[in-house]
């Protein structure tokens, strides 16, 4: 049983690291001030993405926490 929450740690500590890195920042820089970015990009051009991203970065996050707690439970 240790072992396979220590692995589940393992994988989903990864998984959330790529999940966070890839995520985009929030500011846009200067080009969000004249509302560039929303006219040539268009204003939800990336949302399914970033959405995705996120509903992922909550899961591992979560799975991690879980896993975690099981774990110092069990040792």
């Amino acid at each position: 049983m240790k072992i396979l929450f220590s692995i589940t740690i393992i994988a989903s500590s990864l998984f959330l690291i790529a999940t966070i890195l890839l995520q985009p920042g929030k500011s846009q820089g200067l080009g969000t001030i004249s509302g560039g970015a929303e006219s040539i990009w268009g204003k939800n051009k990336g949302q399914s993405f970033e959405d995705t991203l996120s509903k992922l970065t909550t899961i591992s996050a979560i799975l991690f926490i879980i896993s975690a707690l099981v774990l110092a439970s069990i040792q």
